[in-house]
């Protein structure tokens, strides 16, 4: 059986990454897919922090301006709430059809369980489906160098278009099949393209 493609979306802050990705989770049936995002927590119009929430519904801080953990940037990263909740939810139960990860960046691969996770859910039969930042080294950069993983950066003229897009290569909805291998041919030239362009 051919291991299927694993997408993830990157961009620019505010870019709509978590948008694109949202909505194809919404295109599906309830039940077909796991995983979680990652939600801004504001307070008097700035940002406090980040949580976690699965698609099964739990929820825990991720990372917030107070209290202990690693630092990146102003925030401390809370691993336990990210080990709790993050983690299981990339394994997959019966009838999941896709894992999704919001996201793969620097606070998230603070985490050895998290980093494990997410090299055994690309490496299995169902596919993947997140955003990741748009640099880093370390896992970031590891997991940008997969041959089975396919970079696709939304902008402001493909973020209404990449949803659908992205249900048919991962033959995920009804315009699966031909229309998806279609697609997944446009992904793999685009993801070339980027990598030509890409400064060494």
């Amino acid at each position: 059986m051919r291991r299927p493609v694993n997408l993830l979306v990157t961009g620019r802050p505010g870019s709509g990454k978590t948008t694109v990705v949202e909505r194809v989770v919404a295109s599906l049936p309830r039940g077909t897919a796991t995983g979680f995002f990652t939600r801004e927590v504001r307070a008097r119009g700035a940002r406090r922090g980040f949580t976690i929430q699965a698609l099964d519904g739990r929820t825990a801080v991720l990372a917030d301006v107070g209290g202990d953990g690693p630092r990146v940037g102003r925030y401390r990263v809370r691993l336990d709430g990210l080990e709790a909740v993050g983690v299981p939810a990339l394994a997959p139960g019966p009838g999941v059809r896709l894992i999704v990860v919001d996201e793969i960046g620097k606070m998230e691969c603070l985490s050895r369980g998290f980093c494990d996770a997410v090299r055994e859910a690309l490496g299995s039969r169902i596919p993947v489906l997140g955003t990741i930042a748009g640099q880093g080294g370390g896992f970031i950069a590891e997991v940008r160098r997969r041959a089975d993983v396919q970079i696709l950066e939304v902008t402001p003229r493909n973020r209404d278009e990449l949803p659908r897009t992205i249900a048919a290569t991962l033959a995920l909805g009804p315009e699966a099949g031909a229309f998806g291998l279609a697609c997944l041919l446009r992904v793999r030239r685009f993801a070339s393209r980027l990598s030509t362009a890409a400064p060494k």
